[in-house]
């Protein structure tokens, strides 16, 4: 892949998140894609892992999504400083931040991912 090719694939899957859009948040992942979301917890592998991931999250949020502060591309990876914010179904907003880092395929999808953020810590600010 290009540069520019993974810009815009790193591009589609933030917007996916701001949207909320299960179907084409998926479709950025290759079928047989492993993510380690949040780091340090079990690998999600494939699509089926993932849809229950996504709809994890956006079970507690009315809204939520990521935006993308800074993009860096060397070869087919990607890191992304990201800041997330929501609006939880009781209510309370919430912003936190992390990175991601995206090794894609040829085929422009991600073949593995890495999420390095505290979904326990966002969770707390959102409930106190």
């Amino acid at each position: 892949m290009t540069s520019d090719g993974i810009q815009a694939a790193v591009a589609k899957y933030f917007a996916a998140t701001r949207a909320m859009d299960l179907n084409a948040w998926l479709g950025c992942f290759a079928e047989n894609a492993v993510s380690y979301d949040p780091v340090g917890g079990p690998p999600l592998h494939g699509h089926a892992a993932l849809h229950q991931f996504f709809l994890g999250i956006a079970g507690v949020f009315t809204k939520v999504g990521l935006t993308e502060d800074h993009v860096f591309i060397n070869g087919n990876r990607a890191a992304v400083k990201f800041t997330g914010r929501g609006s939880g179904k009781n209510g309370r907003e919430v912003v936190f931040e992390g990175i991601d880092v995206f090794e894609f395929n040829d085929q422009g999808t991600i073949q593995t991912f890495w999420g390095y953020w505290n979904p326990a810590a966002m969770l707390a600010k959102l409930n106190r």
